[in-house]
């Protein structure tokens, strides 16, 4: 009888031995931290990866990862600085770096970081015009990520990317830059047409003045004329003759006369 009851007794300590072992020993990832409450406060470090043992039910263990988190910021109505209507969304890559921050001073720090990254794409991106969102994201991107950074260290997160993703104009606003993209392309391609024809001139001139100074290059030009004519195998030669010799023919034919 009572050797039967000492080995109940004993079972028992066994069973909720093997149940406290059971809830004290947390095996802990290496991209995790365990932040452990001890009677309700919190340890000053958290508990590092591999085997863990708390003492339960005294402590309780709340696993942390520290990986970088990719958080889609959903399209936000705003209006840019010179009042054009767009929307924009954006996505923010961030991790923790203390896990008793992240745990013991906001409540939800996914959703805390999301609520923040949404309000702040507002505010910023209505200090640009739409000339700089669509031209200048990399600023855009490092002020966004800046101003984020420094609200969220106080919460133990460390924001390390923010990327705006698409800008999207409304339809008019979409056609009047076309208008605008067109007409520059039309600017430059006159502007070319000019200094090219401004350079031809040049050249033009150039040659004028050496042929003026040089009449014998003339007759070596009209040779090379020839032969370029006779390459091609044409039936038509033409002999051009310059205009001065022309006109002292017709000074020559209104003496005679």
């Amino acid at each position: 009888m009572n050797l039967d009851f000492f080995t109940i007794v004993t079972l028992g300590f066994v069973l909720i031995f093997l149940f406290w072992i059971f809830n004290s020993i947390y095996v802990i990832k290496e991209w995790e931290r365990g932040v452990v409450l001890r009677l309700g406060r919190m340890l000053p470090h958290a508990k590092g990866a591999g085997l863990q043992l708390v003492l339960y039910p005294i402590d309780k263990l709340t696993r942390i990862s520290l990986r970088i988190e990719t958080l889609d910021v959903p399209p936000q109505d705003v209006i840019t600085r010179d009042n054009v209507s767009v929307k924009v969304n954006a996505v923010c890559y961030f991790r923790v770096v203390d896990a008793n921050l992240a745990l013991s001073q906001v409540q939800n720090y996914l959703y805390a970081t999301s609520q923040l990254a949404q309000t702040t794409l507002r505010s910023l991106v209505g200090q640009f015009e739409l000339d700089s969102i669509l031209s200048e994201r990399e600023k855009v991107n490092a002020k966004l990520q800046q101003i984020l950074d420094q609200d969220t260290e106080s919460w133990g997160i460390k924001v390390t990317k923010v990327e705006v993703k698409q800008v999207d104009i409304p339809e008019n606003m979409q056609r009047a830059i076309a208008k605008q993209a067109e007409a520059e392309r039309e600017r430059r391609a006159k502007i070319i047409h000019a200094e090219g024809e401004f350079e031809a001139s040049q050249k033009l001139a150039d040659a004028a003045e050496v042929l003026e100074k040089q009449p014998a290059a003339i007759q070596l030009r009209y040779l090379q004329t020839l032969t370029e004519i006779g390459v091609e195998k044409n039936t038509t030669i033409v002999f051009p003759l310059p205009v001065d010799i022309i006109s002292q023919w017709v000074k020559a034919f209104a003496e005679k006369k």
